[in-house]
């Protein structure tokens, strides 16, 4: 699973030397956080897969690591079996339009991305643990009262 870090300008998608072998990538990942436009969590992030695989590696169904590309369209993608993932459109990125991840921090990404962060980076489950939790109050039922004869 990848690591993310996320400051006030950037979010960094850290890759392991494992990760780093299988999608060909020889640094993390580095987003500017005003490129992100969307984030949206799925439980099969294979349907959200576009295009053709560039460099990187691909067994169907077990791994999907890489670049693919598409018809005008460069997604960064890191996929294992199916397991729960996280969808990241951009716009303004010079080198990705869409980064498919598989995560299981992915609701801690989207609460941290809304949170003002510091100027160090930090890891996205440490972000969203100091938001404040919102407390809901029980909702209480209705009164039904007899009708007057």
């Amino acid at each position: 699973m990848v690591t993310l870090l996320l400051d006030q300008t950037r979010l960094e998608v850290v890759l392991s030397p494992i990760e780093r072998a299988s999608t060909f990538h020889r640094d993390n990942l580095r987003i500017e956080r005003e490129h992100i436009t969307k984030v949206q969590l799925t439980e099969d992030a294979w349907t959200w897969m576009r295009g053709v695989p560039g460099p990187g590696t691909y067994i169907p169904g077990i791994l999907a690591a890489g670049t693919w590309k598409g018809a005008g369209t460069t997604d960064f993608v890191l996929i294992r079996r199916r397991r729960p993932s996280v969808v990241i459109d951009l716009d303004g990125d010079p080198q990705y339009q869409r980064l498919i991840l598989t995560t299981r921090h992915g609701l801690a990404l989207t609460q941290a991305l809304r949170l003002d962060v510091t100027e160090h980076p930090a890891d996205v489950v440490d972000i969203a643990s100091t938001a404040p939790v919102p407390v809901s109050k029980p909702r209480q039922r209705p009164v039904i009262r007899p009708r007057p004869a």
